[in-house]
């Protein structure tokens, strides 16, 4: 039994010494996968030129997903290359560069195992010059160009300069997701821009600086308290915060600007400018149609007549006196200038509505005019509050929608909103067109939302897109 447990402690101790060896590998190894990520999105949607925000064919919000992945993949490769040469001067188990391989082409299937081979470091050189070829655009100064025949430079190199310093270095990486790129205002990481020499490169990937054997949470725990404690990092979220709450008070405002004044334009021209003059015009006009359509005569000829037919109902069972037909006629008289005077009204109204709905359009769009900058703040604040949204959120929005302008019953909620309308301006209810409109529309509409969706949600929020295709499923 001691036996035993006395093999499985060697073992392991076995794969931690081996997971340990191979920490510069993959520490280099990560960085080059995010090199390549850049390099990806660099051929892909920037016709292999730099990541930038100036870029006409996407836009803000995609341009701003791109930035983001740029700082990410930058802050990796930092990150990673700060593990890679301080683990490397830890082990010291480095070989000097051989200088003819210094000049060796970049390999198209670099994996893991190359490093085991006789020429590991030149496979180590070409992942150093890849990455300096990414990022070396990303840099705030960028290096002249050099001929062939001069010596290889990386920009990648990083040098740690001591213990304290390297654990800020960490803590920062780790932690701040807008970093600079590569940081290049920080004293714990500098790189070797200047001209090196094959043999001064050998040293510097096997000749190391000391490392900080405290754990990185510790390091990271470090870096926070230590930007909770710096009076700037306090003004700068003080700043960050005040902006965003400006813009909220901006956008809320001015929804309720857009909303309130618009409605209240509609309903004070009804009132007070547009009623008296439709009034005053009917009353004078002695032949003034009672019905604005046909639709409305036929309501009102079905009401008078169940009028009657309930009279004489209830006159018939007893439920009322005993009426005479004179009497019954009369009633009914006085019930049809009653409908006259309603449906009249509803038409007139109707009028009233077409001028007054007017204005407020009228109004809406002065204001559009007139408020551009609070404009361009709306649509900021809805696209961080849409686009801020998690990714069920926002699938679960989008299946909403869809169903109820385009879904399975979305017909029967057209109707009703094509009826209202129709009432609204007092225009006969085309049932033809009806059929027509949500024939047609509904299918326009599902088209512009898979557009929509194809083309820019699929691009910003590709987990978003995945999320609402399995739930629709």
């Amino acid at each position: 039994m001691k036996t035993s447990t006395w093999t499985q402690i060697q073992y392991a101790l076995r794969r931690a010494n081996s997971w340990f060896k191979d920490t510069p590998d993959r520490a280099l190894d990560q960085a080059y996968d995010a090199a390549l990520r850049i390099k990806a999105i660099e051929d892909e949607h920037f016709h292999g030129g730099k990541i930038t925000k100036d870029s006409t064919e996407y836009s803000d919000r995609v341009l701003s997903y791109f930035d983001s992945e740029l700082k990410k993949c930058l802050n990796i490769i930092q990150t990673r290359l700060v593990v890679f040469n301080t683990s490397r001067s830890i082990l010291g188990w480095s070989e000097p560069l051989n200088s003819k391989e210094m000049n060796g082409s970049l390999s198209s299937d670099l994996s893991m195992d190359d490093f085991k081979l006789p020429h590991h470091v030149s496979l180590i050189c070409e992942k150093l010059d890849f990455i300096d070829s990414v990022i070396g655009k990303y840099s705030p100064s960028k290096p002249q160009p050099k001929p062939q025949n001069q010596p290889i430079e990386s920009t990648s190199l990083v040098e740690i300069k001591n213990n304290s310093q390297q654990s800020v270095s960490l803590a920062k990486s780790m932690d701040e997701e807008n970093t600079p790129v590569l940081n290049e205002n920080s004293d714990t990481v500098k790189a070797s821009n200047s001209s090196k020499d094959k043999k001064k490169l050998a040293d510097e990937l096997t000749v190391g600086s000391e490392m900080s054997f405290l754990p990185r949470s510790l390091l990271r725990t470090v870096g926070r308290i230590r930007r909770e404690l710096n009076p700037e990092s306090e003004e700068e979220v003080i700043k960050n915060y005040r902006k965003s709450k400006v813009k909220t008070i901006i956008s809320v405002r001015f929804i309720l600007l857009l909303i309130l004044v618009p409605l209240l334009t509609q309903q004070l021209a009804k009132n007070f400018v547009v009623g008296p003059i439709v009034d005053t015009f009917v009353s004078e006009e002695e032949n003034a149609p009672i019905f604005m359509n046909l639709d409305l005569e036929e309501e009102a000829y079905m009401e008078l007549h169940r009028f009657k037919e309930r009279l004489e109902f209830q006159n018939m069972i007893g439920l009322t006196p005993q009426i005479e037909p004179e009497e019954i006629e009369e009633q009914v008289q006085e019930k049809a200038i009653e409908i006259a005077e309603e449906y009249q009204s509803l038409g007139n109204t109707a009028i009233k509505n077409i001028f007054a709905d007017l204005f407020s359009i009228i109004t809406f769009g002065i204001i559009i005019y007139t408020n551009k900058r609070e404009l361009e703040i709306l649509k900021s604040f809805l696209g961080d509050l849409i686009y801020g949204l998690s990714d069920s959120a926002k699938a679960f929005i989008i299946i909403l929608l869809t169903d109820m302008f385009v879904g399975f019953h979305s017909p029967h909620g057209w109707e009703v909103i094509l009826e209202s309308i129709s009432r609204h301006f007092g225009l006969p209810e085309n049932r033809d067109f009806n059929f027509l409109f949500i024939a047609t529309f509904p299918v326009i509409l599902d088209a512009v939302f898979k557009y929509w969706i194809f083309r820019y949600l699929n691009r910003s929020s590709p987990s978003a897109v995945s999320t609402y295709k399995t739930m629709n499923e």
